[in-house]
C-alpha cells in the first residue's frame, strides 16, 4: 500500500471567500419552484443541504430532484411532498424504491458511462446541484472526495453549484478536482459522513461466493457492483473475503464497501498486472464506515475517477 501524502488545506479559505460563504437555509433559499436539483452520490450526499431544502418545501412546487443513489432519509418523497418535490433516480436505491413502485417517483434507466455525457450534452440541464466537497488547497481547488462517480460532471454543468465545504472529508486522488470558484455558495460545515455498514453474510450468500471466487484467476482485474438478491444479500461484497489467498489482482470498479479492507490487507491486490492505471485501485465512489474513509484519505494507491472512465465498456475491456 502507498504511503499517503500530506495535502496542505487553506486554513484561511473562509475569510478569503467570504463573500461566497453562506448557511444552508440561506443557500437554498436561492431554489425556485420548478427547477431540476441534483443531489451528490451515496456517503458524500450534503445531508445538511438536503435537509434545508426539505425544510422549504412549502415555498416549492413541482422541483424535479436527480441523483444516482443517495443513502439519506430521503425525506423529500414523503406522500405529503408530492406536489413539492418529485424525485427522478437513475439507481432505485432503497430510499426512494417505495415511491417510485407507487407512481410518485420517476426511474429513468441509463447506463452510468452515458450519464456524465447526459449532462455535457445539455440534454438533461441542470439548475442546481447540492454536493459536498473538501476544504480547498492552497490553489483554490477543492476535492469531491469519496464521490466522484456523476457528481462531477452534474457540478461542471449545474447553473448553481452549492457546496457544503466538510472538514471530515476525505481527500482522494484522481480526476475530482473543482476549481472553487467554479463553485457560487459555500456552506462550512465539521460533521461526519453518511456511513454504510456491512451486514452479517447470509449463508447462501458465502455458499454463492465462494463458487465465483474459484472461477477468478491469479492477477485477474475484478470489479464490485451494487447487487443484491433479495433475501440473500449482496453478493459482489461477500465475493472479497474469499479472494485473500490470490495473487496480483487489479480492481477497477464503481463502488468500493469496507469488505475491500480486508482484502488489500491479505496483499491479495497489487494491480501489477493490469494493462492501465497499473498499481492504482481504480474507483467511481465508495460507501462504508469512518474505516474506509481513513483508508481513501489521501492515499495514492486508490484512484477516482467519473462514471463514463470507470464503466466504460472500452476502458474496461483494455483489462
Amino acid at each position: 500500500m502507498a504511503d499517503k501524502r500530506q495535502i496542505e488545506f487553506d486554513p484561511d479559505w473562509q475569510e478569503r471567500y467570504r463573500s461566497m460563504t453562506a448557511t444552508a437555509k440561506e443557500a437554498v433559499a436561492r431554489l425556485e419552484p420548478g427547477q431540476r436539483v441534483f443531489i451528490g452520490t451515496g456517503c458524500a450526499e450534503p445531508e445538511e443541504l438536503v435537509q434545508a431544502l426539505v425544510e422549504r418545501a412549502n415555498e416549492l412546487s413541482d422541483l424535479e430532484i436527480i441523483h444516482l443513489l443517495t443513502k439519506g432519509e430521503a425525506r423529500y418523497t414523503a406522500p405529503e411532498l408530492a406536489n413539492c418535490f418529485r424525485v427522478n433516480s437513475f439507481f432505485i436505491g432503497q430510499n426512494v424504491r417505495g415511491s417510485i413502485q407507487q407512481g410518485q417517483g420517476d426511474y429513468t434507466p441509463i447506463m452510468l458511462s452515458d450519464l456524465p455525457r447526459l449532462f455535457n450534452s445539455g440534454r438533461m440541464p441542470i439548475d442546481a446541484a447540492l454536493i459536498q466537497v473538501t476544504p480547498p488547497d492552497r490553489h483554490g481547488r477543492v476535492n469531491l472526495g469519496v464521490s466522484v462517480d456523476i457528481v462531477k460532471s452534474a457540478a461542471e454543468n449545474a447553473s448553481l453549484v452549492i457546496a457544503l465545504v466538510n472538514k471530515q472529508m476525505p481527500f482522494t486522488f484522481g480526476d475530482n478536482l473543482l476549481d472553487i470558484n467554479d463553485l457560487d455558495i459555500l456552506v462550512p460545515a465539521d460533521t461526519p459522513l453518511l456511513q454504510r455498514a456491512s451486514k452479517p453474510i447470509h449463508a447462501a450468500t458465502d455458499i454463492i461466493a465462494q463458487h465465483i471466487a474459484a472461477l477468478i484467476e491469479d492477477g485477474s482485474t475484478i470489479q464490485f457492483g451494487m447487487g443484491r438478491i433479495p433475501g440473500v444479500g449482496r453478493i459482489p461484497q461477500a465475493v472479497m473475503n474469499f479472494l485473500r489467498d490470490k495473487h496480483d489482482l487489479g480492481i477497477h470498479t464503481e463502488m468500493l464497501s469496507d469488505s475491500i479492507i480486508d482484502l488489500l490487507q491479505s496483499g491479495a491486490v497489487t494491480g501489477r498486472n493490469k494493462n492501465i492505471d497499473r498499481g492504482k485501485i481504480v474507483v467511481s465512489f465508495c460507501m462504508g464506515t469512518q474505516k474506509l474513509y481513513d483508508l481513501v484519505d489521501q492515499n495514492p494507491a486508490f484512484c477516482f475517477k467519473p462514471s463514463d472512465y470507470v464503466n466504460d465498456p472500452y476502458i474496461i475491456s483494455r483489462n
